[in-house]
């Protein structure tokens, strides 16, 4: 276990953190991508509202948003970049969602992440994250969703 010192430990922490919860979105599985939350989590996710607030608002979130595709969600990871010491820490990427949809339409967007997380008993979770995509800012305020890194 990391000592109070030992960042580099922290974040190995952490992006151990990252990759179970990529991994569990890309398999749907709710149950083991809320495993990673607090139960007090507050998230400005894409989809509407502004924010959800609690654990249990956001599983229906996920759950509402895993049920629009078909077969597994593709994610991939860039850029990530940690930051941590013994009781939070934060990370930073860009993330591509790809997918076939229930509607027949197919999904490849980048999105841009920040994480927050806490240290409690050893254990990280994540309390606070903001995925956004920038608007357009010559009057249409549209979603700049041809953007790729």
């Amino acid at each position: 276990m990391p000592t109070k010192t030992d960042t580099k430990g922290h974040e190995a922490q952490i992006r151990e953190l990252i990759d179970d919860w990529a991994d569990a979105l890309r398999a749907k599985d709710v149950d083991r991508l809320m495993s990673h939350y607090s139960a007090n989590i507050v998230s400005f996710d894409l989809a509407p509202p502004l924010q959800y607030q609690g654990a249990d608002s956001l599983r229906k979130s996920l759950q509402t948003w895993f049920s629009t595709f078909r077969g597994p969600v593709g994610f991939e990871i860039r850029g990530l970049d940690i930051t941590a010491d013994e009781a939070v820490a934060f990370s930073r990427s860009l993330n591509r969602i790809t997918g076939s949809r229930t509607n027949g339409e197919e999904t490849d967007v980048w999105v841009r992440a920040t994480v927050c997380y806490s240290r409690s008993a050893g254990k990280w979770v994540i309390t606070h994250e903001h995925t956004s995509v920038p608007l357009y800012m010559d009057g249409s305020e549209k979603a700049a969703l041809d953007l790729k890194p």
